[in-house]
């Protein structure tokens, strides 16, 4: 039985689709570079930003640190709210609670921003622990972020707890710190991804999580 249960945040409590492609483009048009397939873009959900610019654009270190910079001027006041919760989380978080589960999420996405968003949405009441990346990317490695939580949650068994998530990162964090992993495919990856990256599970719609915890 699962007594900690790990959540990602993008792709798999809120759907960040319009809001991280539209801070994306934004970012990618400070260096004359335009993107009209907004499905492109989805690569960018999960990931960290600085990495994923450096692997789909081809950016130097000090490229990419500024493509960052861009990207958060659209998404601090703006990107940040276009964005919706996936139907079932909430019934989902509630009857996890109501379990006596501790939740915590561990997201990529730096943890002031995650902290706005589940408060912005009704979500932050849920979850007894917020990880996330820091805005200097001193921590924004997956398996660092997931680490963090589950000090966060305090003396935690290996055996005790599970990642949920929808991208192979989230997977393979998990696998790094020694903890089972939830794939969702309601999210941004797809089976394929998640199986190849070790998935312990997966689950089709928020409702199937419960089926293994």
């Amino acid at each position: 039985m699962y007594r900690y249960i790990l959540f990602d945040l993008d792709g798999t409590l809120t759907d960040p689709g319009v809001g991280i492609t539209n801070s994306v483009m934004y970012s990618l048009r400070k260096f004359g570079i335009s993107e009209s397939d907004r499905t492109s873009l989805y690569r960018f959900i999960g990931p960290p930003l600085k990495e994923s610019f450096e692997t789909f654009y081809g950016f130097s270190r000090e490229q990419s640190e500024l493509a960052v910079k861009y990207y958060r001027e659209y998404f601090k006041d703006t990107g940040i709210f276009e964005n919706t919760v996936y139907d079932g989380i909430t019934d989902l978080l509630k009857e996890l609670k109501e379990r006596g589960r501790t939740l915590a999420v561990a997201t990529s996405k730096p943890e002031v921003f995650a902290v706005r968003i589940l408060k912005h949405f009704g979500l932050y009441g849920y979850f007894d622990h917020v990880a996330g990346a820091t805005m200097d990317d001193s921590r924004n490695k997956k398996a660092d972020v997931i680490k963090y939580a589950l000090e966060q949650c305090g003396t935690v068994s290996e055996t005790e707890a599970v990642m949920i998530g929808d991208r192979k990162h989230d997977i393979t964090g998990a696998n790094e710190n020694g903890i089972d992993s939830i794939g969702v495919l309601y999210g941004y990856g797809d089976l394929g991804e998640l199986q190849e990256a070790g998935a312990s599970y997966i689950a089709a719609e928020p409702a199937d999580i419960l089926k293994f915890i």
